[in-house]
C-alpha cells in the first residue's frame, strides 16, 4: 500500500480537519486536500499555499482541535520527542488518531548490512558503520514507541521495508520485502496508528 492509501485508510471520512506535522514538499497535505480533508500541513520549509503553515509544532498558533494528526518521517527528527508528541496528542480532539509512518535505524544489524552490502557494494561492517554513522542523533523506534505510549492507545503496528528509500535500483523494495519474509534482514520501516487517551 502506498504512503497516500496508507494514511487515506485509517482516516475518518472527509471532510475532518488534519493536521500533518514535518510535510516537506507537501505531496500528502495536498493529495489529502484533493481528497476533502481540511488540512493544516506544517514545516518550516513548508511550500507557498492555503493550507501550509512555514512553522514548527511547537510555534503552532491556534491548530486544535484536529481529528487526526499525520506524521511522515518527521518524528526521529525532533529535538524535544516527548514534549512533542504530548502537543499532537493536546491538539487532538479525544479519540483523535495519530497515523505514523517512521523507521527504526537501530534495527540495522551485522546480517541486515550484510544483504545492504550484496544490494549496494562494500563489506557488512562497512554498511553498518555509514548507517549508524548517518542516523547517529536520532531518536529510536523504541524512545518513539515509549512515547507514544505514554498518551495514546496503539491501534494497529506494521514493520514493513525501509531501506530500500535510500537511492538504489527500483526493484529494491520487492527484494528487500522477500529477504524480511525469509527471515533473513530485520524489517526497519514501521507504520502506526493510535489513538489519544
Amino acid at each position: 500500500m502506498d504512503p497516500v492509501a496508507f494514511v487515506l485508510s485509517a482516516l475518518p471520512p472527509p471532510p475532518a480537519r488534519v493536521l500533518e506535522v514535518g510535510c516537506g514538499a507537501g505531496e500528502l497535505a495536498l493529495a489529502l486536500d484533493a481528497a476533502g480533508y481540511d488540512v493544516v500541513a506544517v514545516d518550516p520549509r513548508a511550500p507557498e499555499g492555503p493550507i501550509f503553515r512555514r512553522t514548527t509544532l511547537a510555534a503552532l498558533d491556534g491548530p486544535g482541535p484536529f481529528a487526526v494528526a499525520v506524521a511522515r518521517f518527521s518524528l526521529h527528527h525532533i529535538h524535544e520527542l516527548d514534549a512533542a508528541v504530548e502537543r499532537i496528542a493536546g491538539v487532538l480532539r479525544p479519540g483523535g488518531k495519530l497515523v505514523l509512518e517512521e523507521f527504526g535505524w537501530e534495527r540495522v544489524d551485522l546480517r541486515t548490512a550484510a544483504w545492504l552490502a550484496e544490494q549496494k557494494g562494500g563489506t557488512p561492517e562497512q554498511q553498518l558503520a555509514a548507517w549508524r554513522d548517518e542516523h547517529a542523533g536520532l531518536h529510536t523506534s523504541d524512545d518513539m514507541r515509549r512515547a507514544l505510549d505514554a498518551r495514546f492507545e496503539e491501534r494497529s503496528l506494521e514493520w514493513r521495508p525501509q531501506l530500500h528509500r535510500a537511492p538504489g535500483p527500483a526493484e529494491l523494495e520487492p527484494r528487500e520485502r522477500e529477504a524480511i519474509v525469509r527471515g533473513e534482514i530485520a524489517a526497519v520501516g514501521f507504520r502506526y496508528v493510535g489513538t489519544r487517551q
